[in-house]
């Protein structure tokens, strides 16, 4: 099975839950599944950001990224954290390879444009093609790719893009049989209450009445992009559960949220199969 796991940056704070996190990765890859690993880095970019004195904005939950910006980020994502989460998988025992942008120009981007009241978000990009044959190369000899979220344009500049649109994105790409969002909340939520499912249909009503917000609304989006470009299943899941990356993996409905296509979605797919 191929998987694509985005884990949040939140999550790589911690040198403990580093290390949970990649010992549930090596168990899937000695499984013979097929990984991507994608991962953010939100907060501890921020704080590296407050510390250089840099000022954060934000339009539509995105970071407005200027050229200081950019670079501090490619400091923080492809350096630091990349470096960080790669080198506990191996050290775990399953040989993980970090990858950014321009390696062997894995991921392409294109700058992303907002409306003129907004202004421009800079090196804020969204991801256009994915060079699968090198990442198959990297499965093929055994080795899990761990990217960071950077995407590499056409006039060969490096564009911060979301983590979470990202991982759909490149999930859509490489013909991802299940994505995951690995998160520090254990899924969504409705007020303390874990939603175990939610369907396509229903996001945009989390959304309106304000059940959802922020950092999850994006990943909802990103979940809805996924679905429609034939990704089985979403999953949502709270990366310091014991187990839960494994098991989610696996298809447990154990832990966090499944997101599902709409209903009509689901007919239209099982009538195409009949035929």
């Amino acid at each position: 099975m191929r998987l694509v796991i985005k884990v949040a940056g939140a999550l790589l704070e911690r040198k403990e839950t580093v290390q949970t996190i990649a010992r549930q990765i090596t168990e899937l890859a000695r499984g013979g599944h097929e990984l991507l690993v994608i991962h953010g880095g939100g907060k501890i970019f921020t704080n590296t950001l407050e510390r250089m004195g840099i000022s954060s904005r934000f339009v539509n939950g995105l970071r407005v990224t200027d050229r200081e910006t950019r670079d501090a980020a490619v400091m923080v994502f492809a350096g630091l954290l990349n470096k960080r989460l790669a080198g506990a998988i191996s050290l775990a025992g399953q040989v993980a390879v970090g990858i950014s942008a321009s390696d062997a120009a894995c991921f392409l981007a294109e700058p992303m444009q907002v409306g003129e009241s907004e202004g421009s978000l800079g090196y804020v990009g969204y991801l256009t093609e994915v060079n699968v044959e090198f990442l198959r190369s990297l499965w093929n000899a055994g080795i899990v790719p761990v990217a960071s979220c950077l995407g590499l344009g056409s006039d060969g500049e490096l564009y911060n893009i979301n983590a979470d649109h990202m991982a759909a994105a490149a999930a859509e790409f490489v013909q991802a049989d299940r994505l995951i969002f690995l998160t520090d909340v254990a899924g969504v939520l409705d007020g303390e209450k874990v939603l175990r499912a939610v369907r396509g249909a229903e996001i945009e009503d989390l959304i309106r009445r304000n059940k959802v917000s922020g950092g999850m609304v994006l990943k909802l989006e990103a979940a809805k992009r996924a679905l429609a470009g034939g990704v089985s299943e979403v999953h949502i899941v709270g990366g310091t559960l014991p187990r839960s990356l494994f098991t989610a993996a696996n298809g447990s409905r154990r832990f966090g949220t499944r997101v599902l296509p709409t209903v009509h979605a689901t007919a239209r797919i099982a009538h195409g199969a009949a035929r």
